[in-house]
This record gives C-alpha cells, structure tokens and sequence, in this order.
C-alpha cells in the first residue's frame, strides 16, 4: 500500500520490450519478433537485392531485436535449438540451401562466416 492506494501483484509485465515473467520466458516473443523480421527482408527484398547486403540488414535488425534484453536469459537447452534453428532457417533461405540438400549446419555457417546467435 503507498499513500492509501493498493498496489496490485502481477505474474508478468512488460519493460521496456521486454517481458518479466515468473513462470514463462522471453525467447518465445524474441523469436517470434526475428522470425516477422526475416520474413519481411525475404518478401521486400527477395531478388532485388545481394545477399550480402540482405546478410547486413539481417544482422543489424532481426538480430538486433532477438539480442535485445538477452542478458538477462537463462536459456533450456530447447531454447538453443529454437534460436539456432530459426537463423539456419533464415541463412539456408539465403544461401538457397534446402534440407533435402543436407548440407550440415556447420557448413552453411562457415558459408557466410556467421557465428551463432
């Protein structure tokens, strides 16, 4: 109670864009957030543009989004696999690379020289 006023108790709230939550996580807006990022950069730039230059838009923006507020993450090992699926999603998307080509992961990073996210 401050100055007579009831100061109601939440579960979770957003910050600043970022969520603060007692039983959920993060990562699940954060991938939802890069995975719109990276559909708009397929759609608006598809043909039009290099892949280097779209490489370059993808790391500032998708990654940037993703990255936001991740200090202060304590990822499950499934949370791993869902982040670093959803770059080799959109780097095998880049590279025209499919997964009936099965090309190793290792071997589309080393591609483009990307580190994991």
């Amino acid at each position: 109670m401050i100055n007579d006023n009831i100061i109601e108790q939440v579960t979770d709230f957003k910050y600043l864009g970022y969520c603060i939550s007692e039983f959920k996580s993060d990562v699940k807006d954060k991938l939802q957030t890069y995975n719109k990022i990276n559909g708009a950069i397929r759609r608006h730039f598809g043909k039009q543009m290099n892949k280097e230059t779209k490489l370059r838009i993808h790391n500032i923006t998708a990654k940037g989004a993703l990255k936001f507020g991740s200090e202060a993450w304590v990822l499950k090992k499934r949370e791993e696999q869902r982040l670093e699926a959803a770059q080799m999603k959109f780097l095998r998307h880049l590279l025209g690379i499919t997964k009936l080509d099965k090309e190793k992961k290792t071997n589309v990073l080393g591609k483009k020289q990307e580190q994991r996210i």
